[in-house]
């Protein structure tokens, strides 16, 4: 007979901390840890399928770790008849079932969550001790400063934890940021290792959530599900990223092609979002590599693979937390257009774009500049609402939570924000892919061409999303230099230029 329960802990998909206090402690019989699979969570936005499963997975996979360490668990599934109310619901209807008196939650990293509990519960009992700073720490940084300099954020970084300096406190090599090192363009014919095998059968989530008649996108295979969805197939995940994949993830890091689908990125982002990884663990581990083997792993690779994790990714919660809830409503541009059609098929005769979305679909994966000069580029050169980008991003990606997804795509890649997070919007005519990767050889389209039926989109769109808006881009410094250009061309040229993305603009279902 189970003792009385004075307390309900809830714990979210989100908040999968092996190491955290409330689950390394000794169990408490009089405490119930409660985790369940929502509707609400899997309808808020149409997810992709693996996205769901993998969710679901690594929070059936911690319940059992609980209570595989002495810990009082109840896990519910879609299958309970509580599973489509809402979350306060869900915990009044728990602590009824259980006589608790007490429901206590951790910080939630999404404002949506946070506002649900906070409204029915009051403040949390806890964070999830699991970023490098508090919700607060960039605000506080940037106090009484108008922009948010992610560079700023990030040497603060390196200096306040230790990472990658000199004995004198001064950054290793002379150099803060090694990101110019990092643009290369992978050997047509190099083929880079394959990822780390973390394979499961996702079967029963897969059956479960079709049972359920949850709305999805995207491909599965339920019996090789790849992402890792325990901390043990995490750390196997991080050990081959460093073992295999750093030396050359600096370089490559950018790189676009159809050869592959990770290349030399270290598909780690899902696991720490879930929190199955520490990020200091993931930094620690990286710049050991460098310390001890500088000859395979090189500082560049090493610093760049950092920036991502104490720079980036810590700056972007920060704006998250700083600025919403406001955030989520910013439209700089007045951007209205719906999204294009093809970004849920990826049915376009654009072979960059065409395999981007075909990847996410398969994948639910897209490297950084697949998302952001690739796919956020065109959703932004046609005019793209950003409700609808960030419907998309935070539906489509595994690693996708609104508090990462937000500032990236409505800030970083859309320019939503007004230049919060990116100081100008990330734009670029076709040329630009060119340089970075195999698409255009093989494309439909000329990416030569400026106009007419079979020139690149991009070009076209480009010099149209600048004349559009002039009155708001040309005063920015790192931008102002496209006009100068712009002004010198032939009028007759310009004017094709317009008419060209009018075009295009017309038939954004069917580039």
């Amino acid at each position: 007979m189970n003792p009385a329960t004075s307390r309900i802990r809830l714990v979210l998909a989100d908040q999968l901390n092996p190491r955290h206090p409330w689950f390394t402690d000794t169990p408490q019989p009089d405490t119930v840890y409660f985790l369940a699979e929502m509707r609400q969570e899997t309808d808020y936005v149409r997810h992709h399928l693996q996205k769901v499963v993998a969710f679901f997975a690594a929070l059936e996979h911690f319940a059992h770790w609980l209570r595989n360490n002495g810990h009082r668990v109840e896990y519910r599934t879609l299958d309970h008849p509580d599973s489509a109310l809402s979350l306060p619901d869900m915990l009044q209807s728990v602590a009824q079932t259980f006589g608790a008196e007490h429901i206590e939650y951790l910080e939630p990293d999404e404002y949506r969550v946070d506002q649900q509990l906070r409204s029915a519960f009051g403040p949390p009992s806890d964070t999830t001790c699991h970023f490098f700073y508090d919700r607060g720490a960039l605000e506080r940084h940037f106090a009484g400063k108008k922009q948010y300099l992610m560079e700023s954020f990030y040497r603060k970084a390196r200096v306040d934890h230790g990472v990658l300096l000199d004995p004198a406190g001064k950054p290793l090599g002379g150099k803060w940021n090694y990101d110019a090192d990092n643009r290369k363009r992978l050997p047509a014919e190099h083929r880079p290792p394959p990822p780390c095998s973390t394979l499961t059968d996702a079967t029963p989530w897969v059956e479960r959530i079709r049972r359920h008649g949850v709305t999805t996108v995207g491909e599965i295979d339920a019996q090789h599900f790849a992402w890792p969805t325990t901390p043990e197939a995490a750390q196997s995940t991080l050990d081959y990223f460093v073992e295999h994949l750093l030396p050359h993830f600096g370089s490559y890091q950018d790189h676009l092609g159809p050869q592959d689908a990770f290349y030399y990125h270290s598909r780690l982002s899902f696991s720490l979002n879930c929190k199955h990884l520490h990020p200091s663990d993931v930094v620690r581990a990286v710049e050991a590599a460098h310390r001890t083997q500088p000859d395979r792993i090189g500082l560049a690779q090493a610093e760049g693979f950092i920036r991502q994790i104490l720079g980036w990714r810590e700056y972007v919660r920060g704006i998250y937390w700083a600025r919403m809830p406001e955030y989520k409503t910013l439209n700089a541009l007045n951007h209205t257009a719906p999204l294009p059609a093809w970004f849920w098929t990826g049915e376009t005769r654009m072979a960059c774009a065409r395999h981007a979305v075909q990847q996410t679909l398969q994948h639910a994966y897209a490297h950084h500049i697949q998302r952001l000069m690739v796919l956020g580029n065109l959703a932004l050169l046609l005019g793209t609402h950003p409700d609808e980008v960030d419907t998309w991003y935070l539906g489509v990606f595994v690693d996708a939570l609104e508090w990462v997804e937000l500032p990236n795509a409505r800030g970083m890649s859309q320019f939503a924000d007004g230049g919060i997070v990116g100081t100008k919007p990330y734009v670029s005519s076709g040329q630009y892919l060119k340089k970075q990767g195999h698409y255009c050889g093989t494309c439909w389209y000329s990416v030569d061409q400026k106009t007419g039926p079979k020139a690149c989109p991009l070009n076209a769109l480009y010099w149209d999303f600048h004349a559009r808006h002039r009155a708001k881009l040309e005063p920015l410094p790192r931008i102002g230099y496209a006009y100068p250009t712009w002004d010198k061309m032939d009028p007759n040229h310009r004017l094709a230029l317009l008419e060209q993305a009018a075009v295009w603009h017309a038939q954004r279902d069917t580039l």
